[in-house]
């Protein structure tokens, strides 16, 4: 089973848009994929998977003992793709916990985390969950610059791979020299970069 987090440091990046679509493709080629929404308290990847009505039990519910984790996934109708929601509220759930359902998961092929935004004990929590990481950046300076405090977080964990993805690219800007092209970004970071995504109003839509 490969555990993946994915993160940024920055919000509005569209990190979560990334995990939900990475693991409804990976679904799709007929992988056994389960996303689980690491954002306790801030939770939306129900939201972004259109599924949010279909949630009767989050990861609360499992820590305390209130359903089995099998009965707190949602199933992505579209995809196949299984989801394990977050809390709406606040908690205290410690990495050892959440470390502890991440790896009960049996017979998946992918358990892809989305990482909370920030560096703060949410990120460390989802984290320490993970044995790979993707690093979600746009070209902005801003973002940029928290994907590479990230990156160096990152550096502290055993991790057997990490890897960037360039969001919200706009070609035309590259050509005239106005934004930096993925390359100059991955040289930046010194990350592989393993997709890069161009602007798209239609993903907002």
């Amino acid at each position: 089973m490969r555990k993946l987090v994915v993160t940024s440091g920055k919000g509005g990046v569209r990190k979560t848009t990334v995990t939900a679509l990475l693991g409804r493709k990976l679904a799709m080629l007929g992988y056994k994929v389960v996303l689980v929404d690491g954002d306790v308290g801030l939770n939306n990847l129900d939201v972004v998977m259109g599924i949010e009505h279909k949630v009767v039990y989050d990861v609360s519910d499992v820590l305390d003992g209130r359903c089995k984790l099998s009965q707190a996934l949602v199933v992505d109708s579209e995809s196949g793709v299984s989801v394990l929601p977050s809390s709406s509220r606040k908690l205290n759930v410690s990495p050892q916990a959440f470390r502890g359902i991440i790896d009960n998961m049996r017979g998946v092929d992918f358990v892809i985390i989305d990482c909370p935004a920030g560096i703060d004990e949410g990120f460390h929590r989802a984290v320490s969950s993970a044995n790979e990481a993707i690093v979600v950046t746009t070209p902005s300076a801003s973002a940029i610059r928290d994907a590479d405090k990230v990156r160096s977080l990152l550096s502290s964990y055993r991790l057997q791979d990490v890897s960037l993805v360039v969001n919200r690219v706009r070609y035309d800007m590259v050509r005239r020299g106005e934004m930096l092209s993925f390359k100059e970004i991955g040289n930046l970071l010194h990350l592989p970069v393993v997709g890069v995504i161009p602007e798209d109003d239609h993903v907002t839509v």
